[in-house]
């Protein structure tokens, strides 16, 4: 009998020919790992407050993991004013942020739900604020989901206030702005 090791999970850089995977990864997300947190219409209202931020692409800040050929996860960081939403959302701000003043931005963090409480998330936040770091950045914060707000409280997250992602129909998501100094 051969037996053959599980591969390991890796850490890249996304590119703009992930962009298909990323988006199908991020609906499975939400779709399956906020079930528990909130009503069938906040679910689905997610897929306008949540999403994918080319921008963080772009600047060549955003990171997938893989685990042999899938995808386990995704997520970011940047240095520019907006706290959360995709490229869909309105009030998007992509202003440069201030690393001596301002907090790095930790972003569309995505876990595929056969690989959540695998490490993926803490892979993700822990390359993002190593990056964010050596950019000069000495907080971050995010505005987390109830679903990944465990991870980021395990991480060392504080609550700094509740938010809403408030749809065009009027749906509220419940968000809560986290942060934390980086080392």
């Amino acid at each position: 009998m051969t037996l053959t090791a599980p591969p390991v999970l890796k850490i890249r850089l996304a590119r703009q020919d992930d962009l298909v995977a990323l988006s199908a990864l991020m609906t499975l997300a939400i779709d399956r790992l906020q079930t528990d947190f909130l009503t069938p219409e906040q679910v689905e209202a997610s897929h306008e407050v949540m999403g994918l931020d080319t921008q963080l692409i772009i600047d060549g800040t955003y990171f997938l993991v893989e685990d042999g050929n899938q995808i386990a996860g995704c997520g970011g960081w940047s240095h520019r004013a907006t706290l959360f939403g995709g490229d869909q959302t309105p009030g998007r701000n992509a202003a440069l942020l201030n690393p001596a003043q301002d907090a790095a931005r930790i972003r569309a963090m995505y876990t595929h739900p056969d690989f959540a409480r695998r490490g993926v998330g803490t892979l993700v936040i822990t390359t993002c604020e190593a990056a964010a770091a050596a950019a000069g950045f000495k907080r971050a914060e995010m505005a987390a989901t109830l679903s990944g707000e465990p991870l980021y409280r395990a991480m060392g997250y504080k609550v700094l206030e509740h938010l809403e992602g408030r749809t065009s129909k009027g749906i509220v998501v419940p968000l809560k702005r986290m942060g934390k100094p980086l080392a």
